[in-house]
């Protein structure tokens, strides 16, 4: 593909074909050569940024942030807006793991504090938070509970007694999607997940301890209650069985509306409906469902991590505050300006967190400053990063960031490369403890199949998109 260069950060793939829009790539020279490198068009991230930009109602660009990787008809790392009466939702632009998504917990803890437990904290940690895959909670639903879940996301959970009422003023949306219509949601996604609200689930999620290596934005910093040396807890995990269902529901429902209305299929995940029709409609509604789901999953592994962790250290539970909890696969209206004039946008953001900078009402009240924080994790034995959005980003990306290193190679070829056991041991030879449910698990999350975190945050702060605020550092990881 010929792309233009824009800047050292930023790329354009020009219009051609049936591309309705430009696509706009956020990348490094060192980024995009491996993308460049990719044969073929099926697995291919930048072809699927041209897919996007083919859509109906796509306004602007099909865009793609700097952990861009080939996806499941849109990329990872894809963001794209569409006109509410013109454009389409996409299965594609959401994925299988609907508001797959970070909870941080700040604590008044030191890294000193953690240092001198780190194994008894794990132990606490893997026993009490049940994960890994099939995993199942104390939480037992039936169809009427789960129905509940997908109408209240967090306030379900909190209704039950899990966390405290702050916790609901630093969750995206405020913890409960509007919109959700839990009869749009099949019987076997609902049945998929009665017994998995709360669980932690495997693959890529896990639950880190991590003290705060070095603050950029002492500013930011101070707006969100963190300080150099101060332990975080990481929960990493979306809506499980449940929006895996949905998705598998609406691949069928969307490919027929795709025919229905002549939108030309370019991957089969990429099958979508206008966002008006009645397709289009119920697919929202049960991605909306599965947003709470999501959401309620986090707020009860937030109290069960509480449970774990305050009686070893004599804390109030409250003292284990909610820094923030924000989604990484959703699709969503918002209202962002269009050549100066305030739209009303449907976003969709795969693998892409959203970043609302300074002065959006959406913030909590203490982050309003400074916009909210996004949390971009790196690997079991590398930095993450606490970033925020600004007001470029808030212009060129619809708001949005960047959400982690990105995998550069596949999950086989990870398990052939490292064995689990050597792979923990090594790991705890440089003071990080994990924990894994499954060794082979481990080893498809080893760090080196992931793509360098600190080149992805360069590119994101390099193009202006984010902010860095602060890096951490894990300590302690628990992996399904």
């Amino acid at each position: 593909m010929e792309l233009k260069k824009v800047s050292d950060w930023e790329w354009e793939l020009p219009k051609s074909g049936d591309m309705r829009v430009p696509g706009w790539i956020f990348a490094s020279e060192a980024i995009l050569k491996p993308l460049l490198d990719q044969k073929g068009h099926e697995w291919n991230a930048l072809e699927q940024v041209k897919n996007v930009a083919s859509l109906p109602g796509i306004v602007k660009a099909s865009i793609a942030m700097p952990d861009v990787h080939p996806g499941y008809g849109f990329p990872i790392g894809g963001v794209a807006a569409f006109d509410p009466e013109e454009g389409v939702v996409a299965m594609g632009g959401v994925g299988f793991d609907i508001n797959c998504g970070v909870r941080v917990l700040a604590t008044p803890l030191s890294r000193e504090d953690i240092e001198a437990k780190k194994e008894e904290v794990a132990d606490r940690l893997f026993s009490h938070v049940p994960a890994g895959l099939g995993s199942t909670g104390k939480l037992k639903l039936t169809e009427r509970g789960i129905d509940e879940v997908l109408r209240k996301g967090a306030y379900f959970a909190l209704e039950r007694g899990y966390g405290v009422p702050e916790d609901l003023a630093y969750i995206e949306e405020g913890g409960r999607m509007e919109g959700a219509d839990p009869d749009a949601v099949s019987f076997k996604a609902k049945q998929r997940q009665f017994k998995q609200v709360g669980t932690l689930g495997s693959g890529n999620h896990y639950l880190e301890v991590q003290y705060v290596e070095e603050i950029y934005d002492r500013e930011a910093a101070a707006a969100y209650g963190l300080e150099e040396g101060q332990i975080l807890i990481a929960i990493h995990c979306g809506s499980r069985a449940l929006g895996h269902q949905i998705g598998q529901d609406s691949l069928q429902e969307l490919e027929r509306a795709s025919k229905k209305y002549g939108i030309p299929i370019r991957e089969r995940e990429l099958v979508c409906a206008p966002i008006r029709s009645p397709e289009g409609q119920k697919y929202l509604s049960a991605v909306f469902a599965g947003i709470n789901c999501a959401f309620a999953n986090r707020q009860v592994i937030a109290h069960l991590v509480r449970e774990a962790l305050a009686p070893t250290f004599g804390l109030p539970f409250e003292k284990i505050r909610t820094l923030y909890d924000v989604g990484h696969n959703n699709v969503k209206f918002e209202r962002h300006k269009v050549n100066g004039e305030e739209r009303e946008l449907l976003v969709h953001r795969k693998g892409s967190t959203r970043a609302f900078g300074p002065g959006r009402p959406e913030n909590p009240e203490p982050y309003r400053r400074v916009g909210h924080p996004i949390f971009v994790g790196g690997t079991m034995g590398t930095s993450s990063y606490i970033l925020r959005g600004t007001e470029k980003g808030m212009d060129r990306v619809w708001g949005s960031g960047v959400h982690g290193a990105g995998r550069a190679m596949s999950r086989a070829k990870a398990k052939r490369t490292w064995r689990g056991e050597r792979l923990i041991r090594e790991l705890g030879q440089r003071g990080i403890v994990v924990r894994a449910h499954s060794l082979a698990g481990a080893a498809e999350e080893a760090p080196g199949a992931y793509k360098d975190v600190d080149l992805v945050v360069e590119a994101a702060v390099g193009a202006g998109l984010n902010a860095k605020v602060a890096r951490v550092r894990p300590l302690v990881c628990i992996k399904g």
